[in-house]
């Protein structure tokens, strides 16, 4: 099953259902993405979880975490697992009670923006070469964060392009027909691997990490979700954490069935897999994450939100990051 909903839609959703939930569990629902291979994916494929939390557990895939948000508004999905960090701020900016409670991934070139190859656009003609091009743009998305920082260090303003607000997987799909009017698209996953057989990244690698800074995904919850089932989610992060060692150990007898809960075929599943990082349960809890790090990343990419009239950014950022989970999840996996 998917949801896909737009970020003015999504925005309506919130403001009509922000802290309403009330959460009686009798399975556990977890949004997730497809094309986007995690090491808890073994645990999801052999039904792990549900064995050694005693309850259904439920895998909801979604197109975008701005669709999450909005599951987590309605109380459809009680843990967004690997949402991104602009999908979150838009939620908590418009009303919407989340916490974030883990780092999923860490990444940093399985996020970006390609052109069409055969438009040669490079990082030194974009600024003229882009002017009055169309790009495709998951909105309120990392992506979107990413590509707004990109297109300010080459010195090009929004209103010089013609943006689309498309999920990744649909631009993959028209960026690969060879009439398509679209010169750039943005995404993750395996729709960003698709659309560089089409075409190439203006910047990549160290350059773009110095430019858009750490990228990384979170696992966010309703504030009330966890309140009122701390144990439940605690296990979860636990589990998730197992699964994170274990493939830090020997991955070669987890891959497959990654690859199949991630829908993608190996060669695909271990491109992209291959460029993420999946941080312990001591190293979210230092400083340099969930300890400091995250709390002022959060601040700093809501005020650069505000600042491009996106969102109305929080006074402060401390309340919607919260250790304590992690905190119990790592007790647990010590006894």
């Amino acid at each position: 099953m998917k949801f896909t909903k737009t970020l003015t839609a999504m925005a309506v959703a919130l403001a009509a259902t922000s802290g309403s939930a009330a959460y009686a569990l009798d399975e556990l629902v977890v949004a997730y993405f497809l094309e986007w291979p995690t090491p808890n994916q073994f645990a999801q494929h052999n039904k792990l979880y549900s064995e050694k939390m005693g309850i259904p557990v439920k895998w909801v895939a979604f197109d975008a975490g701005t669709a999450m948000s909005a599951a987590m508004a309605s109380g459809d999905v009680h843990i967004s697992y690997s949402q991104g960090v602009t999908p979150f701020l838009v939620a908590t900016a418009a009303g919407q009670d989340l916490q974030a409670v883990d780092i999923a991934v860490s990444y940093s070139d399985n996020d970006n923006c390609v052109v069409r190859s055969e438009l040669e656009i490079t990082k030194d003609n974009a600024a003229e070469e882009l002017k009055g091009k169309k790009v495709a743009v998951p909105l309120g998305t990392a992506a979107h964060s990413g590509f707004l920082a990109q297109i300010k260090y080459l010195g090009i303003a929004e209103s010089d392009l013609t943006i689309v607000d498309m999920a990744p997987s649909d631009s993959a799909a028209a960026f690969s027909q060879p009439n398509t009017d679209l010169a750039m698209a943005c995404g993750w996953g395996g729709s960003l691997r698709a659309m560089k057989e089409y075409g190439n990244t203006i910047i990549s690698g160290a350059e773009k990490e110095k430019v858009v800074g750490k990228v990384f995904d979170l696992t966010s919850i309703p504030t009330a979700f966890g309140e009122e089932n701390p144990d439940i989610l605690a296990q979860f992060l636990a589990i998730t954490a197992e699964m994170n060692a274990k493939y830090a150990d020997d991955r070669a007898p987890m891959m497959e069935a990654i690859q199949k809960e991630a829908g993608m075929d190996m060669e695909g599943t271990t491109a992209v897999i291959d460029v993420f990082a999946f941080p312990t349960i001591d190293e979210q809890l230092s400083e340099e994450w969930m300890g400091g790090f995250v709390t002022e990343y959060l601040t700093d990419s809501a005020a650069a939100l505000e600042e491009g009239g996106k969102i109305k950014a929080l006074s402060d950022y401390s309340a919607v990051v919260n250790t304590s989970y992690l905190e119990a999840a790592k007790k647990m996996m010590m006894k």
